[in-house]
C-alpha cells in the first residue's frame, strides 16, 4: 500500500473511491459533504435516500461506511463514512478509527484500487488536527488492505503539514 499526501480538492480526485465525511443522515450537509453532493449531482442524493430509506432509516452509525455512485465526479464510487464529533471529556478515537478502516473494507469489497480520504471529523466536528492525521495514517497503516494507492486529500496547508508529520511519525508529543 502506497500512502501519498495532495493539498487540494476532494472533488477532483481521479480515484476508484472517494471518502465523503458524511453526517449520519446520509443526506448532505457542509464542508467535505455538501462539496461532493454539490459536485457529484443528485444520483449521490438519490441513492443516499434509498439506502436511508432500506437499511439506515435512523442514520448511519458513527464508524460506519457505505458505498454509492460517484455521480458526476470523477470516482467511481463514494464511500460515506460518519466521524464522531471530538469531545474533551470522552475519548472517541477508535470510533475516528473506524472511519478509516470501515471505508477501506467497503473499498476492498467494491475491488477498488485506489481511495481519496478527507481528514475524516477534522473539520465542523472539531477533532483537532494534529490528533486526526496521527489517528488517521495510523489505522490505515495498520489495517490490511488489497487497495493499493491510498490518498489524503487535505483542503489547507495547516491539514497537509499535520498529515505530512503524521506520515514522518514526527509532530507534537505523543503523535507518533
Amino acid at each position: 500500500m502506497r500512502i501519498t499526501l495532495v493539498q487540494g480538492d476532494i472533488t477532483e480526485q481521479d480515484a476508484d473511491v472517494v471518502v465523503n465525511a458524511a453526517n449520519s443522515s446520509l443526506l448532505g450537509g457542509g464542508g467535505v459533504d455538501g462539496a461532493i453532493h454539490r459536485r457529484g449531482g443528485p444520483a449521490i442524493l438519490a441513492e443516499c435516500r434509498r439506502l436511508r430509506a432500506s437499511h439506515y432509516g435512523g442514520g448511519l452509525p458513527t464508524g460506519q461506511a457505505v458505498a454509492t455512485t460517484a455521480g458526476e465526479l470523477p470516482a467511481r464510487w463514494i464511500v460515506h463514512t460518519v466521524g464522531p464529533v471530538h469531545s474533551a471529556e470522552e475519548d472517541r478515537s477508535e470510533l475516528l478509527a473506524s472511519c478509516y478502516r470501515e471505508s477501506l473494507r467497503v473499498a476492498d469489497e467494491l475491488g477498488a484500487a485506489s481511495i481519496a480520504f478527507p481528514a475524516v471529523s477534522a473539520g465542523v466536528y472539531g477533532w483537532p488536527m494534529d490528533d486526526a492525521a496521527r489517528i488517521a495514517i495510523g489505522t490505515v497503516r495498520a489495517t490490511p488492505a488489497r487497495v493499493a494507492d491510498v490518498r489524503f486529500v487535505l483542503f489547507s496547508p495547516d491539514a497537509y503539514t499535520a498529515f505530512e508529520n503524521a506520515l514522518a511519525g514526527t509532530g507534537p508529543a505523543g503523535a507518533s
